[in-house]
């Protein structure tokens, strides 16, 4: 009897396995949805580990905008994110269903006073994007002084998150990251002298190194900055 059980176990595994594999969301989606009588497009750049998901959609009017509780439950995709518009932040939650290269979502305003179909397919274009995620160092001159950087980086989906060491408020936590083709942006606050600055951060990415221009948002200081990989 107990090898039955233990038979009849295998074969359930077994027979799970194929549904698993075809559920993998991992990579680029890309789809249109209508809005007033126009056609706006989505780009969803999706992660999967184990049951999770993450990742970012671009083309709402906040973009990137970072996917939230993202979840895969069979062939069942879940997660919210929110967006500006017209002045308001609005929650939206998406709820697809997954098939052969293609996800069907209905998605729309947690409250239910709007939504929309959207489906979207797997991209077949080559997205090789740079992996900035690790550790990188590099100095910058202020006043004559070297002033070494320590960047904490993680890249999920081109959604970057992490820290800058070295600054005088440290570590100072990146938002806002994100990495587009071989262009990296985030921007983060540091004090200097009982002040408050916002510091936008522009880099190229290249195998092993990302040269940044930084400095204040007004743009009254600049700087820039190699930082190589550790």
């Amino acid at each position: 009897m107990k090898n039955l059980v233990r038979i009849a176990g295998l074969f359930f595994l077994l027979a799970a396995l194929p549904v698993a594999r075809a559920a993998d969301l991992t990579g680029t989606w890309q789809g249109s949805f209508q809005y007033n009588g126009e056609s706006n497009n989505l780009t969803l750049h999706l992660a999967v580990s184990g049951n999770a998901v993450t990742g970012s959609v671009d083309g709402l009017p906040t973009t990137p905008a970072e996917i939230h509780d993202g979840k895969l439950d069979g062939d069942t995709v879940t997660f919210w994110l929110n967006t500006d518009y017209q002045g308001e932040t609005y929650k939206l939650i998406y709820t697809g269903k997954v098939s052969a290269d293609q996800i069907v979502f209905t998605f729309g305003t947690d409250d239910g006073s709007w939504s929309s179909p959207l489906t979207v397919k797997r991209s077949t274009e080559a997205t090789a994007a740079p992996d900035v995620t690790g550790t990188w160092k590099g100095a910058f001159d202020f006043n004559g002084d070297s002033v070494a950087l320590t960047l904490h980086l993680t890249s999920v989906a081109g959604a970057v998150t992490g820290t800058v060491d070295g600054l005088p408020t440290t570590p100072a936590e990146i938002h806002d990251g994100k990495l587009e083709g071989e262009t990296l942006t985030f921007w983060l606050t540091t004090e200097y002298q009982g002040e408050e600055y916002k510091l936008v951060y522009k880099g190229k990415v290249a195998p092993g190194q990302i040269v940044f221009t930084f400095g204040t948002d007004d743009g009254s200081w600049s700087t820039d900055l190699t930082a190589t990989k550790s």
